[in-house]
């Protein structure tokens, strides 16, 4: 027993005798960090006095740059940079836009005629593209496991080349990247904002893994083990602690639509700085398309516009028009024809559309569903205008710019009970319905079913309503709510 007593004394005293020189280590790889850190921060600003040279009034103009990778995409996104990147040219005459991409397959003026074929965004001055060389770093297939820390890591080191590649004054993200952030602010020395299209995380993905649903980033082996659902939730509790600290480093934030806001503010905590900034819908260019309700047709359209990725569920809408058509009589007019419009990033994202095809065949509509890859923004707008229903399924869509579209041009719209759709954009209007929503197979083709037998005039006046409903997405209010949002940057 004593010695068992002295034994014990004897271990505390060497803990106790070992604690001190640990404390003063620790001490000085801190000081040594923090000195690192901060020559690292003096030698960038040393190369970006440099770098800048003054323009033609003798000042230096202030750098803005976007880091959005994937700038030459054709998505909702894509849209809110460009428009972004118009409207601070339009207010601002010193400043000079950079935008961070790795689309090196493509010259900077290619992609601006892509903004303005895609969006019909044309910028009143030039860009100045940076182009990056390990975007690879950021590609979901890198990672098949971790994915969401694996890119989130990735971005960092994507994130260091484009820092010193230039240094900008303000740096926005405008696609998600929240981890390169405080990389910027504390090493770059910049005022740093944020546009949130989707939270890389949110306590909806929480839930899942919790109540062990399956989903396309909830596979089914790990929800039926429950000690693979525990580790997977540790992950991601981790992973959601690390993503509120880096977003709170932003000195704006700004978000696409209420249900954004509830994740980021649940997450970040930074409140003060918060705001929604609708992304800017072209509903003028949509609005100008004719309304009327056609008495009687050969054939009714059925339209798709979104990105081909897996979040975005093509293959409910093919299941859903497939089990609309097996319902129809045989031989019953008119017919009808699924279009599906979107934007293929990569090599996964036109595998994707391969699979879809497949499931096409597999259900015997492959001759009644057509696919529109990166199509002209004339063509988009003539498909809208013929269609009847614009068709929209994702899950907790964040916003929904391709709802808007197909509201504002007259479809009638049935989007998913859920995110951005439910909260912002199929709402009553003046106390008047301006779309559908539905949550599965069988809702989706009862609804489209209804949609299509009512009558021309019922038809004219929901697609009336949604109309006037959608003003509240213009670029302009896009403008004027984005302007107020960045001042404190360029204060």
């Amino acid at each position: 027993m004593v010695a068992g007593g002295l034994c014990l004394c004897g271990l505390i005293r060497l803990l106790c005798s070992l604690l001190i020189p640990a404390l003063f280590l620790s001490g000085i790889l801190c000081v040594c960090l923090v000195v690192l850190l901060w020559g690292i921060r003096l030698w960038i600003q040393q190369r970006k006095k440099q770098s800048t040279s003054a323009g033609t009034d003798g000042k230096r103009p202030l750098l803005v740059a976007f880091f959005h990778p994937y700038c030459n995409a054709g998505g909702g996104g894509e849209r809110v940079l460009w428009c972004a990147i118009r409207t601070l040219q339009k207010k601002y005459r010193n400043v000079t836009c950079v935008v961070y991409t790795g689309d090196k397959d493509a010259t900077g003026e290619e992609i601006v005629e892509g903004a303005f074929r895609r969006f019909n965004i044309k910028l009143p001055h030039p860009v100045k593209f940076v182009f990056l060389e390990k975007r690879y770093l950021v590609e979901a297939s890198l990672y098949p496991h971790f994915t969401l820390l694996g890119q989130s890591l990735g971005s960092v080191f994507l994130g260091w080349e484009a820092l010193l590649k230039c240094v900008p004054d303000i740096y926005i993200d405008s696609m998600g990247y929240a981890f390169t952030l405080p990389l910027f602010k504390y090493l770059g020395g910049c005022r740093v904002g944020c546009y949130i299209h989707y939270p890389t995380i949110s306590t909806d993905m929480l839930s899942i893994v919790r109540n062990q649903d399956t989903r396309f980033n909830n596979a089914a082996f790990i929800t039926n083990n429950p000690l693979l659902t525990k580790f997977k939730l540790v992950y991601y509790y981790f992973f959601a602690f690390m993503y509120g600290l880096v977003g709170s480093c932003s000195d704006v934030i700004m978000v696409n639509s209420s249900w954004t806001l509830n994740h980021i503010l649940s997450l970040w905590r930074a409140g003060a700085c918060t705001s929604v900034v609708y992304p800017p819908c072209d509903v003028q260019t949509f609005l100008d398309i004719p309304l009327e309700e056609k008495k009687s047709t050969t054939e009714y359209s059925i339209v798709s516009v979104s990105q081909f990725r897996p979040e975005k569920d093509h293959s409910l809408q093919i299941r859903a028009f497939a089990k609309l058509l097996k319902e129809k009589r045989l031989g019953q007019k008119p017919s009808l024809k699924l279009i599906l419009i979107g934007g293929c990033r990569n090599q996964q994202d036109k595998e994707r559309v391969d699979n879809l095809k497949r499931l096409c065949v597999e259900l015997g509509v492959s001759n009644d569903v057509t696919f529109r890859i990166n199509i002209p923004f004339e063509e988009l707008k003539r498909h809208l205008a013929e269609a009847t229903i614009g068709l929209h399924t994702m899950w907790n869509e964040h916003f929904g710019i391709g709802v808007v579209e197909c509201m504002a041009a007259g479809t009638i719209i049935l989007a998913h009970n859920s995110g951005g759709p439910k909260l912002d954009i199929v709402v009553p209007y003046e106390g008047y319905i301006t779309g559908f929503l539905a949550e599965n197979e069988d809702n989706y083709a009862e609804t489209m079913a209804y949609i299509l037998s009512l009558s021309p005039e019922k038809r004219l006046e929901i697609r009336e309503n949604a109309r006037r409903s959608v003003h509240r997405f213009s670029d302009q209010h896009f403008e004027e709510t984005f302007l107020l949002s960045v001042d404190p940057l360029f204060k």
